[in-house]
């Protein structure tokens, strides 16, 4: 009997124990937010064993209109309370899916030290801006009060300084900051300089993930357009959005990404770029660069593994549909860019690109005739796989630009 009574007692152990620790990791793996349309019928793909309970609502909150935001408490089978998150409800959102490759023209906001050198001067080896205390990565925004956008126009400042000291703002992560640098004159060509290498714009090509129809609103790449030196987003002043078309593809391989290749067809405008950040770059286009229809966005919790599809150009500028498989969601905020492990398993794609290749990102990704999100990033070792981002992470931005447009 004792020995029955401690198996149990051991088996029970063993159970609380693996139930506080699935607890655990439910508290951390789920948001603290969920977009949904109606906060009563609330689920989640993933965990259909976990529903949303709601306060009482009282009388008076019953016969107004729905609550934009309601807090709910998170159970497993109605019972075990795993957290407290909240329930925000939208309204369906549309919007065309694209998989169309665009060209992108950036003018950073100040200009980016991808490099320190030293100033080789008569009197020996000196280091001005490491010794002011610059670092690579920082973005000069003004010199001695004067706005800087350009290559061009630092190295006027710095000529015209005769050696003075200089006042540099900069900008290094969230902070801003003064530093004071002192130009040397070189021997060899007997001008002042800093002892710096500074970047003031970029070109690229990337993939348009969707283009909203009501206010002209686009969103792709699925991730920052960043510095190739420093790997930090480019600080973005203003931009433009080209045609270009595709030419070719370099296949991807286990250690060594694939890529698009592709050329700007005009440089003429077809749209402008307004944010670039960590879920992608936007900005606003003159008309649709897809001819498909408009499908409703579908909401984190209600993404699931399994099959899917992405739409994405590899010849011409006309996308295609491929097939993918969905094998992890991660419903964790804290990676924003990497919310799905997705595998690329259509033989017509693996054929012409190995899988996912540079130049894809951005290409939407479709389940169940909703968008779910877009390509981001490919697992260098395999390139049949790879992260994707979901379709609410660059969503969210699109609210901003909609201010920014009513705004004028």
């Amino acid at each position: 009997m004792r020995r029955l009574i401690r198996t149990i007692s051991l088996f029970t152990a063993v159970i609380t124990m693996s139930v506080m620790g699935y607890v655990s990791y439910l508290y951390f793996e789920l948001p603290e937010r969920f977009y949904v349309l109606d906060a009563n019928s609330f689920s989640m793909m993933q965990y259909r064993q976990i529903s949303a309970e709601l306060p009482q609502q009282t009388e008076e909150q019953a016969g107004t209109s729905r609550s934009s935001s309601r807090e709910a408490e998170l159970r497993i089978f109605g019972l075990i309370p795993v957290k407290s998150t909240w329930l925000n409800e939208v309204e369906e959102r549309y919007v065309v899916p694209c998989g169309t490759p665009f060209g992108l023209k950036m003018l950073t906001e100040g200009v980016i030290i991808v490099g320190l050198n030293p100033v080789e001067t008569k009197t020996g080896t000196v280091y001005p801006a490491d010794e002011a205390g610059l670092q690579k990565g920082d973005v000069i925004l003004q010199v001695n009060g004067s706005q800087v956008h350009s290559n061009a126009e630092l190295t006027a400042i710095v000529r015209k300084s005769e050696g003075i000291a200089l006042d540099f703002q900069i900008r290094r992560e969230d902070k801003e900051l003064h530093l004071q640098v002192k130009p040397a004159k070189s021997v060899g060509d007997d001008e002042y300089r800093c002892g710096i290498w500074v970047r003031d714009s970029s070109a690229g090509i990337g993939t348009v993930t969707f283009y909203d129809p009501a206010t002209g609103i686009f969103g792709g790449l699925g991730h920052a357009v960043c510095d190739v030196d420093t790997g930090e987003p480019m600080p973005l002043s203003s931009g433009e959005v080209v045609p270009v078309q595709i030419n070719g593809v370099q296949k991807g391989e286990a250690g060594l990404p694939g890529e698009l290749q592709g050329s700007f067809l005009s440089s003429v405008a077809i749209g402008t770029l307004a944010v670039n950040n960590e879920t992608g770059i936007y900005g606003f286009l003159n008309k649709s660069p897809s001819q498909m229809e408009a499908v409703p966005l579908c909401f984190r919790q209600d993404v699931k593994e399994g099959s899917a599809q992405i739409l994405t150009t590899v010849a011409g500028n006309e996308a295609a549909w491929y097939d993918i498989e969905i094998e992890h969601v991660n419903l964790d905020n804290n990676a924003p860019t990497r919310n799905m492990v997705i595998r690329v398993t259509d033989p017509e794609l693996l054929s012409i690109t190995g899988g996912i290749v540079q130049g894809m990102s951005g290409s939407p990704i479709l389940q169940n005739g909703k968008l779910v999100g877009a390509v981001t990033h490919v697992f260098v070792n395999d390139p049949t796989k790879g992260y994707g981002i979901f379709a609410e992470n660059m969503l969210d931005n699109c609210a901003n630009l909609e201010e920014m447009q009513k705004a004028g």
